[in-house]
């Protein structure tokens, strides 16, 4: 059996963390839950305080988990890290805070890729807190509504493979928000697949969540640079700013929970 046979269906997992030991813990616990490994999972630490370096290094550690503990330019710099380190065939990046929805999820993932060779990246529904409720999110992806944004493709469910980062190329080290968008834009002519269940649980607190609407325009810039410009996008952007003002009010709050009552959420 050859090396890259024995490559073939494995998954490589990449997460970034910055001075969130406790956050970091919850991730790897729900790798370790799997009842389908990973290949690797690499913990790529740009702390500038010792206290996830020291955790890796002084307790035992699954077969898997490796890790890289030094300073980095950004989020971009450090998925790029991790990713140039792989050798699974497919990547998924989890960042620090989010984690896998079960213990099964893996597996599922694999089960789906095996169906077909040609599928290079698919994605699922996440678990996630909006408007102070728990609600499952995630579409299948239609090019047609690139201008959405990340609407409906969310990026702690993607799993793309490693072949494609080498056709279309890596993270935007100029992006701070919408690095996942950009790359979202390049791989959108890949053949992909929906996997209609719940792939992850996303940490509210993370830097595109909590720099809405800065993510918010350099979303828009990303779509213009590789589609020009569009009304559609200038009136989904209005749109989008309008309910992240109103869903932060206590009137948005109430809308949103009789929206999910309706079994809207996911729209």
């Amino acid at each position: 059996m050859n090396l890259t046979f024995d490559k073939m269906n494995t998954i490589s997992i990449v997460t970034i963390c910055y001075n969130n030991l406790e956050q970091l813990k919850q991730t790897c616990l729900s790798v370790d839950k799997q009842t389908e490994k990973p290949l690797e999972h690499w913990i790529i630490d740009g702390s500038t305080e010792p206290d996830i370096k020291n955790w890796l290094n002084q307790n035992t550690q699954p077969f898997y988990r490796k890790w890289i503990n030094e300073r980095d330019k950004g989020i971009s710099d450090a998925f790029n890290k991790g990713i140039n380190h792989t050798t699974g065939e497919i990547i998924y990046l989890l960042n620090s805070g989010d984690c896998l929805y079960n213990e099964n999820v893996l597996k599922k993932v694999l089960e789906v890729f095996k169906t077909d060779p040609n599928i290079m990246w698919c994605n699922g529904k996440l678990n996630l807190r909006r408007g102070g409720i728990w609600v499952l999110i995630g579409k299948p992806f239609e090019k047609a509504k690139l201008y959405r944004g990340m609407r409906g493709v969310l990026h702690p469910t993607m799993y793309i493979k490693k072949e494609l980062y080498t056709q279309i190329g890596l993270f935007n080290i100029q992006l701070k928000f919408a690095m996942d968008y950009d790359l979202l834009c390049r791989i959108a002519e890949k053949k992909n697949i929906f996997i209609d269940a719940p792939l992850a649980t996303f940490d509210p607190t993370g830097r595109s969540t909590t720099h809405y609407l800065k993510a918010l325009k350099e979303a828009s810039l990303v779509y213009q640079k590789y589609f020009g410009k569009s009304i559609k996008l200038i009136f989904w952007q209005w749109r989008l700013t309008f309910l992240h003002h109103l869903l932060n009010s206590r009137l948005g709050y109430w809308l949103y929970k009789i929206k999910v009552q309706l079994k809207l959420e996911n729209r």
